[in-house]
């Protein structure tokens, strides 16, 4: 009897131990590990709804580009990301390079942008297209005006004598926004000519900051002077009654197509799937407005917000996103900055 009691009690327990144990996997099974390199604002306003629409919980965390692509690297055998979104495209397509990246086409191609549908061709389908948005200039105008300073309009004239010390800029190892310049002045002005740029640059450098969503409050708050990021970003702060103005380079200017994928070995693959087509779609793609967020959408079946800024009058260069977007290319020109530029005082 004794013996028939202790049966029954093991039973109770392996089937208690069972239940357990499913309760765990589907609670995991409804939760979404992210990381997000957009405007912060963004990733947690599209967190927040996500979850309140699907009954998905999103654990994410905000990393710019590059540290985001170190964790990926780091966790590679064993991944505890499922999906990576928004932030500059290039260092999504090391990812892909590097097999960090799980292939997904997703079949709603019509409603995107022909620059979205290239960007994931280009990848392999792995890195799609998120949104995009040109490099340039954000002032304070009520700083300028104090400091008698010009507004800035061109490359040229970062390098003038009375902008010492008032312009900030990301750092091109953490930030995929720096790298989006650094890229750019290589192949507008030839890589020679664009490191001799970015030395004389650097001795006018108040800070180089770990992201390039920094420079918009910097600037909005009266923090720096002058900021070099993504325009939208500016914009932003303009549009919420700050003293904020931009301007593209009047030489050209390189510009990102933000990336989207899902992470291979990924835990919970079904939600995010799930949330990467929420996010490209019309809900999902108009979060970023709401969170005053103004890139261009990839998703063209609804209407932009009004504030996002055309890049019609912005002269854009042909950037090389299949050559810059590759590892070794970006580890060679980070380790020349790293090199020649950074250690030069200012």
């Amino acid at each position: 009897m004794h013996t028939f009691i202790c049966l029954i009690r093991q039973a109770l327990l392996g089937a208690g131990a069972l239940l357990l144990a499913g309760g765990v996997a589907a609670q995991g099974a409804r939760t979404v590990t992210a990381l997000c390199s957009t405007d912060q604002s963004w990733c947690e306003l599209a967190a927040q709804e996500f979850t309140r629409t699907s009954g998905i919980r999103v654990l994410q965390t905000r990393k710019p580009t590059g540290e985001a692509l170190a964790q990926l690297r780091a966790e590679s055998a064993n991944p505890r990301t499922d999906i990576w979104w928004g932030g500059t495209g290039d260092p999504f397509l090391q990812a892909a390079e590097g097999g960090l990246l799980e292939p997904y086409r997703p079949a709603y191609l019509n409603d995107l942008h022909s620059w979205s549908v290239r960007q994931l061709a280009m990848s392999g389908n792995q890195v799609g297209g998120f949104y995009t948005s040109a490099i340039g200039f954000g002032w304070n105008t009520e700083v300028l005006k104090r400091k008698k300073l010009p507004e800035p309009k061109c490359w040229a004239d970062l390098l003038r004598p009375e902008y010492k010390g008032e312009i900030e800029i990301s750092h091109p190892a953490s930030s995929g926004t720096a790298y989006t310049i650094l890229a750019g002045l290589v192949q507008q002005m030839g890589e020679d000519a664009a490191f001799d740029y970015l030395k004389k640059l650097h001795r006018q450098i108040s800070n180089y900051t770990r992201s390039g969503t920094a420079q918009a409050p910097n600037v909005a708050e009266g923090e720096v002077a002058v900021g070099v990021s993504f325009i939208f970003g500016f914009d932003g702060w303009r549009h919420q009654g700050y003293p904020v103005k931009t301007a593209a380079p009047c030489e050209g200017t390189s510009y990102e197509i933000g990336g989207i994928a899902l992470v291979k070995g990924a835990r919970n693959p079904e939600g995010a799937r799930a949330y990467y087509d929420w996010l490209m779609g019309p809900v999902g793609q108009q979060i970023g407005a709401r969170a005053n967020s103004l890139q261009s959408p990839a998703n063209k079946t609804f209407k932009p917000d009004a504030r996002i800024p055309s890049m019609d009058s912005v002269k854009l260069i042909r950037y090389d996103f299949e050559r810059y977007g590759k590892s070794a290319e970006r580890r060679r020109l980070l380790e020349r900055w790293t090199r020649e530029v950074e250690p030069l005082p200012r």
